[in-house]
């Protein structure tokens, strides 16, 4: 029978310290706080390359681990630093896109007199361009360029031919640099 504090966890009403103190099968010594330490520092830095701002790579943290605490199948996952750091994508696209609503009024093209837009501006714009991938490329393109993992590496992981991988990476860039033309 699941526990009262179980539909709060589910919800992310609770943080993730509070899910492991509360609940007991989730104690300290538990399988996933057993994850938590061995992954935590992997998530965190895949979230951070992705979203470039600690608070939200702190977030993204958080959200991955409460849906594991909400995962019956948990111990099913095979290999987990694949499995968590596919998630840490998965959930920082999630975030920019859900900003990328917040920012629908911004004006994305710069006046051809405007200065040249500074790094932070580029990598804002990064993000937002990133945000607007179909999820299967913003995912390869993430692991490919932030995570630094090769096109067989990447096959492998997702299951896929490396052929694949390559053409979705093409795309992928092409559709990003159409979409930066202006802060080149």
């Amino acid at each position: 029978m699941p526990s009262v504090f179980a539909s709060e966890i589910k919800s992310g009403r609770f943080t993730l310290l509070a899910a492991l103190t509360v609940e007991p099968k989730l104690s300290p010594s538990g399988e996933l706080a057993r994850a938590f330490e061995a992954h935590h520092a992997l998530v965190f830095r895949t979230a951070y390359r992705i979203t470039g701002n600690a608070a939200d790579a702190e977030d993204v943290l958080q959200t991955i681990f409460l849906r594991l605490v909400g995962r019956p199948e948990r111990n099913a996952v095979g290999n987990e630093e694949s499995y968590l750091r596919r998630a840490a994508v998965n959930a920082s696209l999630d975030l920019l896109r859900a900003r990328r609503e917040d920012h629908e009024a911004e004006p994305d093209d710069i006046p051809s007199g405007a200065p040249a837009p500074d790094a932070g501006e580029l990598r804002a714009a990064l993000r937002r361009a990133l945000g607007r991938l179909n999820p299967k490329s913003a995912e390869i393109f993430s692991l490919r360029f932030f995570e630094g993992f090769s096109n067989q590496e990447i096959a492998h992981l997702l299951g896929i031919s490396r052929v694949l991988v390559a053409v979705i990476v093409h795309r992928a860039r092409r559709q990003l640099q159409h979409e930066l033309r202006d802060y080149r």
